[in-house]
This record gives structure tokens, C-alpha cells and sequence, in this order.
């Protein structure tokens, strides 16, 4: 760990010798096989919980995997169910939606998930495995503040649809954390407020419970039963082909949609193409100036796996909603260069005699 903070690569040295206005936090694993036996290592930079710092679309991978496990309750449902929301007319089937989270961070297939299963039964799904902090409080991409669902109209075969019922939500109470409020002013309506901008009701996701999400998707013999996703193989498998897949093998343009979009590790500040020999299984996030990764990395030729998730705050006018975010003057490139430095000490690792 301590090599990669000392690296003296400029993108991350631009952030590390400036530390605290970047609220960077970070959480490596390092993975050692032996025969059967497998051990994993953290090891964390800055790593604080009661530091708040906005999730954005890593609140997707949770809320797509219990929208998985969730399908096993009813015996008529399948990830292949086709469905929509009431008041809409767009039809998707669950596996296509699980899809467009991952391959293109797709806010409304999210939100389609959320309404199937509800803020509260998500969050209290996620306490029972041990997983947390966690609040998940509101859809993304679109302001609402309403707390009941919308039903879902359900394909139960081709002639014969039904109807959920919708969920009436808890309503959130205000996190109280460090750094709740943030900055020096928000845009709302187009009004500057010079005010610090309010995150107590958003979405809480801290960097060690993404880490604890990712765990029991990739290692789950690690965990009790009961701390396991209720998953069977065959619903795992999509689950981790549907993390890994890249935009362009999921039927997206890929001159719009590169290979690095939703991988901030290693290839987010680059548009060359991501070897084959490489998978990276993750969720990125960012909103609001702040960029987080949580991703198992694998390198197949070389017998290299790592876990790493990070998030960085780019925000250099302390004003929210400007839409003048560091994003790729700052921000991708450190995560990029992160995750180049720790590829390469797991390289020399293995070749280490």
C-alpha cells in the first residue's frame, strides 16, 4: 500500500500532496491462493465511515443483486420476466435491466429495480447479511421525493399479465455524519443558494460496505450462509458476466461508449481497448463531484487478482450543481493511475521468487 501512495506518478501525486481538499479514501485486498485455502488481506488509506461522501451509482450493484435474490421469492418470476412500470410504457425484462446498470450505469433501469422492490426492504435485506452501514433513500437521476412505489406490471407468460403492489417506504431521517454538508454554494432552479450543500438525506454507501457487497458476490463460500446473497449458480454467473461485460459487447456504440467508461481502474482515462485477458467486475459512481470504483480485478494471463475501491472528490469551486467538476482533469486520471500502480505491485508480487 504504502508503495502506491509514494508513487511518483503526477495524477496521483496531484491529489496525494493535497490530500484533504480530495477526501480521497481507499481499500485494497490483496488475495493469496494456496491449493484450496484463500486469504484475503485489507489494507485502507483514510478509510472512515462517519466520512460522508455521496455514493452515486455504486448504489447500483446492491439494489440489482437483491433485485436478483428477490426474484426467487415468487416462483412465476424469473430474471427473464418481462415487465413495466405503471404509467410507463417502456417493457424490459430484469436481465436486461441488471445489464444496463453495469454496462452503462443506466439510471432508469436502476430506478425500475428500486420500484420493484423498495427502499426499505433493500436496506433491511442488506443489514441481515451483515452488510453494513447502508441507507438507500431515493431513486437516481430524477429528483423525487416520493416514498411509495409504483406497481409493476409483470408478464407472467404471454397472455397473462400481473400487477406488484406498490411499497410505502419509511420516510429517511437526516444522516448525521462528518462532512455531511459540503462545499461553499448549490445551484437549485438555477438560483445560486451560498450555503453548504446537504447530503443528510441522500444515499449513504460507505467504501467498506461496497467492499462488504463485492465479498460476497465474488468470494461467498467466505460467509455463512445467512451472510451470503440467496443467489444460485446460474443467477451468480449472469451476475458476474453482467459486471464484467463492456458496453460494446452489450450492444452500445463504442466510440460513445469505450471500454474505460465505466472502468475508472487501470483504463478509465484511456480509450484503447481492455485485453481480453482482463476482466474487471465492478460499479463506478459519479455525481455531485465525487468519483468512486469498486472493482475485483483479474488479469487471467498473469494470475492476478485484486479487490480495490476508492472514491475522490473533485469540486475546486466548493459549488455544487455548476456542473464544474475536475472529473477528468483530476479525478479519473488518479483513479486510473491507481489502479495501474496496484496492478503493477501485483505483478511484481508474482514474479517476485
Amino acid at each position: 500500500m504504502n508503495r502506491v501512495l509514494n508513487s511518483q506518478n503526477l495524477s496521483i501525486r496531484k491529489v496525494l500532496d493535497s490530500i484533504d481538499q480530495y477526501e480521497v479514501q481507499l481499500l485494497y485486498t490483496q488475495i493469496d491462493r494456496n491449493g484450496d485455502s484463500l486469504i484475503l488481506t485489507d489494507y485502507e488509506f483514510q478509510l472512515d465511515e462517519r466520512n460522508y461522501f455521496y455514493p452515486a451509482s455504486t448504489v447500483k450493484l446492491p439494489i440489482a443483486v437483491l433485485a436478483l435474490e428477490k426474484l426467487n421469492f415468487t416462483d412465476t418470476l424469473d430474471r427473464d420476466t418481462r415487465y413495466y412500470i405503471e404509467g410507463d410504457s417502456i417493457e424490459n425484462t430484469f436481465a436486461e435491466d441488471i445489464s444496463k446498470v453495469f454496462s452503462v450505469s443506466d439510471n432508469h433501469a436502476n430506478n425500475r429495480l428500486l420500484e420493484y422492490q423498495g427502499q426499505d426492504d433493500i436496506n433491511a435485506r442488506l443489514e441481515a447479511k451483515g452488510v453494513t452501514p447502508v441507507r438507500i433513500s431515493h431513486r437516481l437521476g430524477i429528483h423525487s421525493d416520493d416514498l411509495t412505489t409504483k406497481p409493476l406490471i409483470l408478464y407472467m407468460n404471454d397472455s397473462t399479465t400481473g400487477i406488484s403492489e406498490s411499497i410505502i417506504n419509511s420516510e429517511p431521517l437526516p444522516l448525521n455524519l462528518n462532512g455531511i454538508k459540503k462545499g461553499i454554494g448549490y445551484y437549485k432552479n438555477d438560483s445560486l443558494h451560498s450555503e453548504p450543500f446537504d447530503f443528510s438525506l441522500k444515499n449513504y454507501y460507505p467504501i467498506n460496505s461496497q467492499h462488504q457487497v463485492l465479498k460476497r458476490i465474488i468470494f461467498p463460500d467466505l460467509f455463512d450462509k445467512t451472510q451470503r446473497f440467496n443467489l444460485s449458480e446460474d443467477q451468480r454467473e449472469f451476475l458476474l458476466s453482467a459486471m464484467h461485460t463492456l458496453p460494446k459487447n452489450a450492444g452500445y456504440d463504442a466510440e460513445e461508449y469505450y471500454d474505460g467508461y465505466c472502468k475508472f481502474f487501470i483504463y478509465g482515462d484511456s480509450k484503447e481497448n481492455i485485453p481480453d485477458h482482463i476482466k474487471i467486475y465492478n460499479k463506478v459512481g459519479f455525481a455531485y463531484g465525487t468519483l468512486t470504483d469498486c472493482a475485483y480485478i483479474v488479469d487471467e494471463k498473469n494470475q492476478i487478482e485484486f479487490m480495490l475501491t476508492a472514491t475522490i472528490l473533485v469540486n475546486k469551486d466548493g459549488v455544487f450543481n455548476d456542473d464544474k467538476y475536475e472529473y477528468d482533469e483530476i479525478g479519473i486520471p488518479f483513479l486510473a493511475a491507481l489502479g495501474r500502480e496496484f496492478y503493477k505491485y501485483e505483478l511484481e508480487i508474482k514474479k517476485a521468487p
